[in-house]
């Protein structure tokens, strides 16, 4: 179960917004976090708290084919993008490097900005605690859950080569 804050970011979102290219000359998780999604917030990695939830529109992710797009959300604290959809290379990399994203277009239109969030991965349910509303989604699949849970594909292959 991931629980937090909403964070409300509109469509399109690209890669170069959530981790502009001129910090691209580092792959540390920490300096990439200070500077995730300042483009859009300026202010956004200081008020990011862990386990908070960025909520966005159509099309997150999209843009440059790069891991250190949801390296940088993840290392911020982000615990959890909903989005109404994502741009397919985003989506895959977000999965590889661990980061739990959903889409649930009804709950991105009723979640505002600062909205008390829970995300039930397994049950498919996104919960506004704030409003007292519920909005289904397709649950991830347990291949995709399996991933998350091992932090990430290169922790799922490490694992999976012990045995």
């Amino acid at each position: 179960m991931i629980r937090g804050r909403a964070w409300k970011f509109g469509d399109h979102i690209d890669t170069d917004v959530i981790i502009p290219a001129r910090y691209l000359n580092t792959s540390d998780p920490g300096e990439l976090a200070r500077h995730c999604m300042e483009d859009a917030d300026p202010e956004f990695a200081g008020k990011v708290r862990p386990g908070d939830i960025i909520v966005a529109g159509e099309n997150f992710g999209c843009g440059s084919s790069r891991e250190h797009a949801p390296i940088a959300i993840k290392a911020a604290g982000v615990a959890c993008v909903v989005a109404k959809s994502f741009a397919r290379i985003f989506y895959r990399n977000a999965f590889n490097t661990g980061l739990p994203i959903v889409e649930c277009p009804r709950g991105v239109e009723a979640i505002q900005e600062g909205d008390e969030v829970e995300v039930d991965l397994e049950k498919g349910v996104v919960r506004n605690l704030t409003r007292g509303e519920e909005y289904p989604f397709v649950p991830i699949p347990p291949f995709m859950q399996e991933l998350l849970n091992k932090g990430g594909l290169l922790e799922y292959v490490k694992e999976r080569m012990k045995q």
